[in-house]
């Protein structure tokens, strides 16, 4: 008898809790990173126009760089006049790639001393 209303106790106490479900709220990227390639120096227009509307970019150079080295050169250094001016920032990534911010977003860079 004390058996089956211990029983009765248990079975009652689960009734009362109640299942939360594990559903997670869509949440929408603050800022989203973007790939692009520069193969040319017109393309130098594109990547200058999403760093100036807010995109944080990852270009890839190396096509550019194997095809011409010069063109290269100045693209870059108009891209670094506008991350200037917009108050970015700007970083090379090894040796194909580059990274482009705009003033809300920094890249962070090891010092000799870490």
């Amino acid at each position: 008898m004390a058996i089956k209303r211990f029983f009765d106790r248990l079975k009652t106490e689960e009734e009362e809790y109640v299942e939360i479900g594990n559903e997670q709220d869509e949440v929408s990227p603050t800022m989203l990173i973007e790939v692009e390639k520069i193969g040319d120096f017109a393309d130098s227009d594109r990547i200058q126009k999403k760093v100036r509307d807010g995109r944080v970019l990852l270009v890839k150079i190396k096509e550019l760089k194997e095809k011409d080295m010069t063109e290269l050169k100045r693209a870059i250094e108009k891209i670094k006049k506008t991350c200037t001016a917009i108050n970015g920032d700007i970083a090379g990534i090894g040796d194909d790639w580059i990274v482009v911010t705009p003033s809300v977003a920094r890249v962070h860079r090891e010092s000799a001393q870490d």
